[in-house]
C-alpha cells in the first residue's frame, strides 16, 4: 500500500488538506498527518480559517524511508511554517535525492522552492508564483506533474489533485473509481 505524509502547520489551508487526505484515503492511500512539534507544540494544529485537526506524528520522528510521498497543503501562514522548519526542509531534500514523490498546492510550492526541490515547470496560487520564479509557471492547468514534482493552485483544485495522486500511486483504476465515486467530472 502507498503512505503518503501531510505535514500541517498553523495556518494551513483547511480545504486543501481535508479533500488531499481524503480522497487519496478513498484510492487506497495509508495517510499520515503530522504536526510540528517542539516544546510548545500540540499534535491539534489551528488552520487558516479556525479548523482544528489532529496529526497523529510528530514531525521530528518521521523517516523518510517509511513514505511514497510528502504532499504539503498550502495556506499562507501553514507555507510559512513549513518553509522555515528545518525536518521539513530536510525530509523534502531527502525525498528529492531518493527519487521520491512530492506535492504541494496552493502557497506550499514556494516551501519546496525553498527547500530547492521545486522542478522547473509548476504551479500554484496566483501571485504566489512572484515568490518563486515566472520561469516555468503556468496558470492553465489545475495540475502540473514535472518529474516526481507534483503541484496544484490552491483550494477549487484539491481533489483534482489528490486524483492525479492516486493515479500516479495506486493507478489507473482506483483513480477512475474514486473521480467517479466522488462525481468529480470537472477534473
Amino acid at each position: 500500500m502507498a503512505k503518503v505524509l501531510v505535514p500541517l502547520a498553523e495556518g494551513f489551508e483547511e480545504i486543501e488538506a481535508v479533500n488531499l487526505i481524503d480522497i487519496m484515503r478513498r484510492g487506497g492511500i495509508d495517510v499520515d498527518i503530522a504536526y510540528l512539534g517542539d516544546e510548545f507544540a500540540s499534535d491539534l494544529v489551528t488552520g487558516a480559517n479556525g479548523i482544528i485537526i489532529q496529526g497523529q506524528i510528530d514531525i521530528n520522528f518521521v523517516i523518510s524511508d517509511d513514505y511514497d510521498m510528502i504532499v504539503l497543503p498550502g495556506g499562507h501562514g501553514g507555507t510559512n511554517r513549513l518553509a522555515q522548519n528545518s525536518k521539513v526542509q530536510s525530509l523534502l531534500k531527502e525525498f528529492k535525492a531518493n527519487d521520491k514523490y512530492i506535492g504541494a498546492i496552493c502557497a506550499a510550492p514556494y516551501a519546496l522552492h525553498v527547500a530547492g526541490v521545486l522542478n522547473h515547470n509548476y504551479t500554484c496560487y496566483p501571485s504566489v508564483e512572484k515568490q518563486i520564479r515566472s520561469e516555468g509557471y503556468t496558470d492553465k492547468q489545475k495540475v502540473v506533474i514535472d518529474g516526481q514534482v507534483m503541484t496544484s493552485r490552491g483550494p477549487g483544485t484539491a481533489i483534482c489533485f489528490a486524483l492525479e495522486i492516486i493515479r500516479k500511486l495506486v493507478g489507473e483504476e482506483s483513480y477512475q473509481a474514486v473521480k467517479s465515486g466522488t462525481l468529480s467530472d470537472f477534473c
